[in-house]
């Protein structure tokens, strides 16, 4: 009964987890030519399964990931200037590295899709295709997707991990397993309404920037609590939905656009 009540609570930690996951992957399969948009989120979760999965295969060497590889006090550093957990933010580990890399890459990522968005719909306004000439190949967009799959896939496992007794591998399998699953479901409606909605997208946008900004400072020792941040997500969406709901409907022009002004007579 209590692999059931694990295998449960996992699952459900799992989707909530791969919640970022499913956003990076909808704002790059995006960039793509429709035809390809499927193909690629397909390929990116199924890569996230295969490298969830070898991580729980290897989760001795996972928890080694977590032993410090050298210590910033060596440098003349003081544990103190840091505060309360001043020891543990100078002792750096692998994960910390892989952390630190993968947020930052997230953080730039997003700041530059940002301002091609929004840099986009300024000229857009002026008649200026901006789009042209810019799509990414699909080697390119899967390429980071798979890198990125690393940093949520070692991020998801730990927390595994974490949840469940390390001897019972197949309960963490299955459950991520399952979570992927739902994954796929939901990649393709998700990466829809995104892609039909700028505002969500520059939402979607800014969530990952937070993400990354967290995972920066996961990798730094400072801890911060992911119900806060799934929190402010959730919440930021419901406002933007109630926005989209509220908003003015653009009427249509009154004036056909094949009709020409009269002109007055002469007489």
């Amino acid at each position: 009964m209590d692999w059931i009540i694990a295998l449960v609570a996992l699952t459900a930690m799992e989707i909530v987890l791969g919640i970022d996951n499913i956003v990076f992957l909808a704002i790059l399969a995006d960039k793509l030519p429709e035809e390809q948009q499927a193909k690629a989120r397909t390929i990116g979760l199924a890569a996230a399964l295969v490298m969830r999965i070898l991580l729980l295969l290897g989760i001795s060497w996972i928890m080694g990931l977590t032993t410090p590889l050298f210590d910033l006090a060596s440098l003349g550093l003081k544990p103190e200037w840091f505060g309360e957990h001043g020891a543990e933010m100078l002792e750096v580990s692998g994960r910390d590295i892989i952390m630190l890399v993968g947020g930052l890459f997230l953080i730039g990522h997003s700041v530059k899709e940002v301002h091609e968005n929004v840099e986009g719909a300024r000229e857009g306004v002026d008649g200026i295709d901006t789009q042209r000439g810019k799509v990414p190949t699909f080697t390119a967009v899967i390429t980071q997707i798979a890198l990125m799959d690393i940093i949520f896939s070692l991020d998801s496992v730990i927390t595994a991990v974490g949840m469940v007794e390390a001897d019972k591998v197949i309960v963490m399998i299955v459950a991520i397993v399952l979570a992927i699953g739902v994954m796929m479901f939901a990649a393709g409606p998700i990466s829809r309404f995104v892609s039909q909605h700028p505002t969500v997208k520059i939402l979607a946008l800014s969530f990952l920037i937070l993400i990354g900004v967290m995972l920066v400072a996961e990798a730094i020792g400072t801890h911060i609590n992911k119900g806060y941040v799934y929190f402010a997500m959730a919440f930021s969406l419901v406002v933007e939905l109630i926005n989209m709901r509220v908003r003015p409907v653009p009427l249509p022009d009154t004036v056909p656009a094949n009709t020409t002004p009269q002109q007055p007579s002469e007489d």
